[in-house]
């Protein structure tokens, strides 16, 4: 095997869900990436919408397995030799499409190679091959090390969010929304009679806009007293898919270099976008009238290489008191339009 040596690692990935303008639901995924010399593998395929086998929401024996497969300790799903490595993050079904590849041992060594989209049992190298990735050789002991370590602890994020205000109705409406998009949500006045080992399981705390300074204070001062570093939400309006997306974007904790995504400004008609690999970018504009009634307008919807970009956006789209939320596959962004 000629194939040059790649480090091989794991990280913690997302597929962003949310609420989108047409009043559709996407569902929300924790998954762990294939970190390839360093950049996530997901990355080297444009823009995929996939989730690996490796997601924090399959049970227990399921995700073993796929560790054991990984590992070539299970015999391959598919003929040939070949492995999931990614698949549609609604069903997982083979027939909407997967990433594949022949996953086999050389000596002490792992070697991924001949990546193709599969949709049935067998992979057509020469239709559909991705033949710019791979094949891959893996050190043995960093190989198994990586994926053993995922059989001894526990890796999923916390992702419950703790909702705090007193207007319960619009509180209500946001828990059900993430509820559905598989994020769990809790709405408590305050934190006075909350356990710290409770406040232990949230990722993030949302705060209603009738919340004051002291009773913020308060809230922050709890989780801190119980060791646990939360990201906080500021409601910027009473958008229910802005709060969505707001809150989807504190529980993204992940460093900047395994994000697509990754800035997003919006001032005078104009946004700007930053992105790290190539992807599709859709850009939806929010914002409240008069009398208090939401528009939504999709302002932008395409594919974006790696740099900065200038889009430019509708002046009726962002007039008034406007919002932007930028999203890809893994990624969301909100950003208050400044005028």
């Amino acid at each position: 095997m000629s194939a040059e040596y790649a480090t091989f690692g794991l990280a913690p990935a997302m597929r962003a869900g949310g609420v989108l303008a047409n009043g559709d639901y996407q569902v929300h995924r924790d998954f762990l990436d294939f970190i390839v010399d360093g950049r996530p593998l997901l990355f080297q395929l444009s823009d995929l919408d996939a989730v690996s086998p490796l997601a924090s929401d399959v049970p227990p024996a399921i995700f073993t397995a796929q560790v054991r497969g990984l590992l070539l300790e299970d015999e391959a799903p598919l003929d040939g030799g070949r492995y999931f490595i990614y698949g549609c993050p609604e069903c997982a079904s083979l027939e909407c499409g997967a990433v594949t590849a022949v996953i086999e041992k050389n000596g002490d060594d792992y070697v991924w190679r001949d990546f193709a989209w599969q949709t049935d049992e067998r992979a057509d190298l020469e239709l559909n091959g991705y033949h710019g990735i791979g094949p891959f050789r893996f050190r043995g002991a960093e190989y198994r090390g990586a994926l053993n370590s995922l059989l001894d602890g526990d890796w999923a994020p916390r992702r419950r969010v703790l909702l705090i205000g007193a207007r319960v109705a619009l509180l209500a409406k946001l828990a059900a929304a993430l509820r559905t998009i598989g994020i769990g949500a809790d709405i408590a006045r305050d934190t006075t009679d909350v356990s710290a080992e409770e406040l232990r399981t949230y990722g993030a705390v949302a705060f209603g806009p009738a919340v004051d300074a002291r009773e913020r204070a308060a809230v922050r001062q709890s989780f801190q007293s119980a060791g646990v570093d939360v990201a906080y939400v500021e409601g910027l309006a009473p958008i229910l898919p802005l709060l969505v997306a707001q809150t989807e974007h504190a529980l993204d904790r992940r460093p900047q270099e395994l994000r697509r995504l990754t800035r997003l400004v919006a001032a005078d008609k104009e946004a700007g976008i930053e992105v790290t690999s190539t992807c599709r970018v859709r850009l939806t504009a929010y914002r409240l009238d008069r009398l208090s009634r939401t528009h939504a307008h999709d302002v932008f919807d395409g594919i974006l290489e790696p740099g900065r970009h200038r889009v430019a956006l509708d002046a009726k789209a962002v007039k008034g008191e406007a919002f932007l939320v930028a999203r890809t596959t893994g990624s969301v962004l909100v950003e208050a339009m400044a005028h």
